[in-house]
């Protein structure tokens, strides 16, 4: 395609520039309202859907209205050295005081009504029960209602018990106090540094504060008009909520990009990228998991609306600049080089060999350790350092009691299947701590009843995976769990098991009279999910993207520079997962496991930005562009980001490294442009 036809769209926006202002804003603001309203529209459970543990959870909450992938509250109490825990009336007090607590449709089950020591503590005087609010869902909404709950039954049943020490905790609670507990004085301060080093950047780099301005106007038209798109069509298939993470970051790095590029290159080296990145992207789209299909259609939208304000709206604001006199001329050298260097020397030109090949063993390295990373919630000890929900794990663990009972497993059993064999198969299983089938009507509806597994270890660890899958293996068999159940680990570097093991739980009919398995649900099973049902097809899905963004770029430069950026993109997403593995499972913070779509959408966003960069800089851009850009979106994740909330700190992280990461893979991938081009200068300071 010929850079005439850009010029000629270009040039049509710039004799309608009043129209192109007008619809833009339209986008802006009613866009804007559009979006915010839109939002329920995305689903907010955060899970993998379409798994054997999904399908498990669904049933959970169609049945019961609580619980399943909703980790419950554990109510831990402290009794003085004199009482029995296991003494009938004190175990049935405290059972007492959490159901009355608890408020209507919560599910409660503890020592007094299973006998099962397992929710003692080896000390002799704790004991916990779990509660599952009634309120609890797998939404937003859902989940601050069980955050709301812990605090009511923290209370309730310090009231209740005022001679026990009683502590409420959990992995909702925990991330709760995380997010409540706020940024510190250090935080705070870094948070401002990061916003007046954004504002700085732009300034220096775009040489005048309303030129700076000018790509945070076509990163938020941009993030509106692909939110709308993609809440569009979440009106006809699933989308995760974990799209509103990816489009402003996204949308942003590339205006900031795009702005700086000089404006004869600048229209073609955008669709070029825009193109590419959208093909990419829609090749994940076609790929039969939630997950992947949000992301790719959300990196559709935001390279399709970028492409088209790039094309529109970025040559009435280069105009409207240049006639306000705001920012002075950008003067245009070619060929030129700094006095008293020789004449082989071209601007451009970066010093190779030894920095290079360190710089790339670095990328390497970094994107072999991507194969380690192991997907799933952080450990709920690095969930947070203090408040109530950690005082209540710390005492739960001081009683010998194991972190698995804050991840406890939900075995639906169907009518006609006893539940107390459940159980008792259940208990038997390796890594389990204990299993039991509750009795009370809350447990028990509709000819269908509830067992409680828990294990020993959380379910993103080695041993609390594979205790996960012998749990399946051992109630439901390989033929209902899905072709991959054998995993042993959450990690994708998981073997596969023996498939051939005895399968249960088909020996009775179903609550409707039909034969219907046992199934296995609850909030540690989400894990599994998503190693099987979606990073199961990367290697089906990275190739696909890659070779739909090639094929497109081959359209538009030759096939070495196509799959060189191709490269430089997959390189650079693959090494944002191994910073991540690096950083957080691996490093001082010891998450154990990394929340399993975070990776997904850094990775979408490195291969996004990459291309962009890749495409630009063999068109001739300035080599400073990459660097500017991805600064701008390092300190702008950081600047909104930084906090003591876990999971937070990892998508932050994630886009910060992948932004760094992605101009190093610039700097040792980009092809050079041939013969000399005209280079934009808008700052001697930066170039």
């Amino acid at each position: 395609m010929s850079t005439e036809r850009f010029r000629a769209v270009e040039e049509f926006a710039l004799r309608h520039r009043v129209a192109m202002v007008v619809v833009w804003s339209l986008v802006l603001l009613l866009g804007g309202a559009a979006a915010v309203a839109g939002l329920g529209r995305l689903d907010q459970s955060f899970t993998a859907s379409g798994g054997p543990g999904h399908r498990a959870n669904q049933a959970v909450q169609e049945r019961y209205g609580n619980g399943a992938a909703v980790a419950p509250l554990v109510a831990v109490a402290t009794w003085p050295a004199a009482a029995d825990v296991r003494d009938p009336g004190t175990a049935g007090r405290f059972a007492s005081a959490v159901g009355r607590v608890a408020g209507p449709g919560a599910r409660t089950v503890s020592y007094a009504g299973t006998g099962d020591e397992g929710f003692l503590g080896a000390d002799g005087r704790t004991v916990y029960a779990l509660v599952y609010p009634g309120a609890g869902r797998p939404d937003l909404a859902g989940l601050t209602a069980v955050e709301e709950a812990a605090g009511t039954l923290r209370a309730g049943l310090r009231s209740a018990l005022p001679e026990a020490r009683v502590d409420v905790t959990g992995v909702l609670p925990l991330t709760h106090d995380s997010a409540v507990a706020g940024p510190g004085p250090l935080a705070l301060a870094a948070k401002a540094a990061c916003a007046l080093g954004l504002l700085v950047l732009l300034v220096l780099a775009f040489r005048s504060p309303v030129g700076a301005l000018a790509p945070l106007l076509l990163a938020g038209v941009t993030s509106v008009g692909a939110l709308v798109l993609v809440e569009a069509v979440a009106g006809f298939t699933e989308i995760s909520f974990i799209v509103v993470y990816l489009v402003p970051v996204t949308a942003l790095v590339l205006a900031v990009h795009r702005w700086a590029q000089p404006p004869g290159p600048a229209a073609r080296s955008g669709v070029a990228g825009g193109a590419a990145g959208a093909a990419a992207c829609a090749a994940l789209a076609l790929f039969p998991a939630a997950f992947l299909r949000s992301v790719g259609i959300a990196g559709l939208a935001v390279c399709a609306v970028g492409t088209a304000a790039s094309l529109t709206l970025t040559p009435v604001l280069r105009s409207a600049l240049r006639r306000s006199g705001t920012t002075r001329p950008a003067a245009v050298r070619v060929g030129w080089r700094p006095r008293g260097v020789p004449a082989a020397v071209r601007v451009g030109w970066r010093p190779r060999g030894v920095p290079a090949a360190l710089g790339l063993a670095l990328l390497v390295v970094l994107a072999g350790a991507a194969t380690q990373l192991r997907v799933g919630n952080p450990e709920a000890r690095a969930l947070v350092a203090s408040g109530p929900a950690r005082d209540g794990l710390d005492r739960l663990t001081a009683a010998g009691v194991p972190t698995g009972a804050l991840n406890p497993l939900e075995v639906l059993v169907p009518g006609g299947v006893d539940a107390r064999a459940v159980a008792a198969r259940a208990a038997r299983v390796p890594g389990v701590l204990l299993a039991a089938a509750p009795t009370a009507p809350d447990w028990r509806r509709a000819g269908s009843a509830l067992v409680v597994v828990v294990p020993e270890e959380e379910p993103m660890t080695a041993a609390g995976a594979a205790t996960v899958t012998a749990l399946r293996s051992a109630l439901v068999g390989p033929d209902d769990t899905g072709s991959d159940a054998g995993h042993d680990g959450a990690g994708l570097d998981g073997a596969k098991h023996d498939s051939t093991r005895a399968r249960a739980g088909h020996d009775g009919a179903g609550h409707d009279g039909t034969d219907a398995p046992v199934l296995v649900g609850g909030s540690g099973v989400v894990d599994r999910d998503l190693v099987d049902g979606v990073y199961g097809l990367l290697p089906y899905a990275v190739p696909a993207a890659a070779l739909a963004g090639f094929g497109v770029l081959a359209a538009f430069t030759a096939a070495g520079a196509a799959a060189r950026a191709v490269a430089g993109g997959l390189l650079a997403a693959a090494a944002s997962a191994g910073a991540l593995t690096v950083l957080w499972q691996w490093g001082p913070a010891g998450t154990g496991a990394v929340t399993g779509w975070v990776p997904l959408v850094v990775g979408v966003f490195a291969f996004c930005v990459s291309l962009e960069r890749a495409v630009a800089s063999a068109s001739g851009g300035p080599s400073w562009a990459g660097p500017v850009a991805a600064g701008a979106g390092a300190l702008a994740v950081l600047a909104v980001g930084l906090g003591p909330q876990v999971e937070l700190a990892l998508l932050v992280s994630g886009f910060a490294m992948a932004a760094t990461l992605d101009a190093l893979a610039g700097r040792r991938l980009a092809v050079p442009p041939s013969g000399p081009v005209a280079v934009l200068r808008s700052s001697p300071r930066l170039v």
